[in-house]
């Protein structure tokens, strides 16, 4: 893998504490010529699922031998073991509690290791700040070019989670979930064009989303073309269908949050109109 020293970080820290720059402090100090990107600091707090996902969208943007450093850790200081996950192209330092997920799902060639070679720690450990004790200075010496042999042996046991898959409603409907909520208010649902394909024909057929108080029966392919007030599907960058507005929180106006559920109701083969489900 070729070297660069460019590292990523990921957390729940926001920025209104130091958690962030006394990492960064940690990384320097071992590595000066380190270059840092913060991805997002803004992961719901112990959301490990939401750190995951922000990591796969932007993880494969980055130079071969980018340091991927992602710290959202709900069990500091518990037996959850340290990981340093590494590819053909990039290492990932995280806790081994499944945040890391979306690149063992994407990536077909990959090696994880606990991380137990404790000369590389700071000392005295902490119990509570393990980003700046273990993997801050792991990320360093990654970045340096240490082999990650050298910081444990390789396990494969590691903690993993699926992502959320839409599900058949029969007829060719599907029923999902909102994955997220944006800072635009935007509703990142878990149906891919790949699962809809008739939805995002020249000419798709009459269709309905149940999400929230709202029925959504419009499509457009930019946030722009949506009239005042209107609300709308819309693929995102992110690949995921996405319910929005124009220049609005969708999420305010359709009164729906993560988790919610998500009813993809098409016009069936035979030509039949999506009703509302039982109950709607």
């Amino acid at each position: 893998m070729p070297r660069n020293s460019i590292i990523t970080l990921t957390s729940d820290f926001g920025l209104q504490d130091h958690f962030v720059g006394t990492m960064k402090g940690v990384m320097v100090s071992i590595n000066p010529d380190l270059a840092f990107v913060d991805i997002t600091h803004s992961v719901q707090p112990f959301d490990v699922f939401d750190a995951a996902l922000s990591l796969a969208q932007a993880y494969s943007y980055f130079p071969s031998g980018t340091v991927h450093l992602v710290i959202v850790d709900p069990g500091v200081g518990t037996a959850r073991r340290p990981i340093v996950a590494s590819t053909e192209k990039y290492h990932f330092v995280a806790p081994d509690n499944g945040v890391l997920s979306l690149v063992y799902e994407r990536e077909e060639r990959l090696s994880v290791r606990s991380i137990s070679a404790e000369h590389y720690f700071l000392q005295p450990l902490s119990n509570t700040f393990h980003g700046r004790d273990i993997f801050s200075p792991i990320a360093a010496y990654l970045s340096k070019g240490v082999d990650p042999a050298r910081m444990g042996g390789e396990v494969t046991d590691f903690v993993r989670f699926a992502a959320p898959r839409p599900k058949s409603a029969g007829n060719g409907n599907l029923r999902g979930v909102v994955l997220k909520v944006d800072r635009f208010g935007n509703l990142i649902t878990n149906i891919t064009a790949r699962d809809a394909p008739g939805l995002f024909r020249t000419d798709p057929p009459p269709f309905k989303i149940s999400v929230g108080r709202r029925e959504v029966t419009a499509i457009r392919s930019a946030y722009a073309e949506g009239a005042a007030g209107e609300v709308f599907a819309i693929i995102g960058s992110m690949g995921f269908l996405e319910i929005a507005a124009n220049r609005g929180a969708a999420s305010k106006l359709v009164e729906a949050t993560k988790g919610m559920d998500v009813m993809l109701l098409l016009e069936d083969a035979a030509g039949r109109r999506p009703e509302s489900l039982p109950g709607d």
